[in-house]
């Protein structure tokens, strides 16, 4: 059951288990569970094969996880199943790795900006990303 809306205010119920995996980059997937174009969330579920890696990120809105299974390794240390994490604005991250097959609940309060070897930007996440991708 997935009921689309446009009102970001609307009550959700969707099934995230029929929805498909959607392919992000080299071992990573995601299904997109909810975005907000009046206040730039995004939440995802994300599932992070073994050795892949997030590359150098600056978050420019808060986010906020829970690994659901798996290891993921970055910057603040090994986060587990079970475990919640809180990444403020401005949190700059320079390799997110998962050590094992992972999977976690992302929600970011706007977008996140990845980096190329320059600082410069290479990527840009925010909720039209993963709106275009829903």
């Amino acid at each position: 059951m997935n009921i689309p809306t446009t009102n970001p205010n609307a009550e959700v119920l969707l099934r995230a288990s029929e929805k498909p995996w959607v392919e992000f980059g080299p071992g990573i997937d995601f299904k997109t569970l909810r975005t907000s174009s009046e206040t730039g969330v995004w939440t995802v579920l994300f599932r992070c094969a073994k050795g892949s890696a997030f590359p150098a990120h600056r978050h420019y809105g808060a986010g906020e996880y829970l690994m659901i299974k798996g290891r993921m390794d970055y910057r603040m240390g090994v986060a587990e199943a079970g475990d919640y994490g809180y990444e403020p604005l401005g949190a700059l991250h320079e390799l997110t790795s998962f050590v094992e097959d992972s999977e976690l609940l992302f929600t970011n309060h706007g977008p996140v900006v990845f980096l190329d070897e320059d600082g410069g930007t290479k990527m840009i996440l925010d909720h039209q990303f993963f709106a275009d991708r829903a």
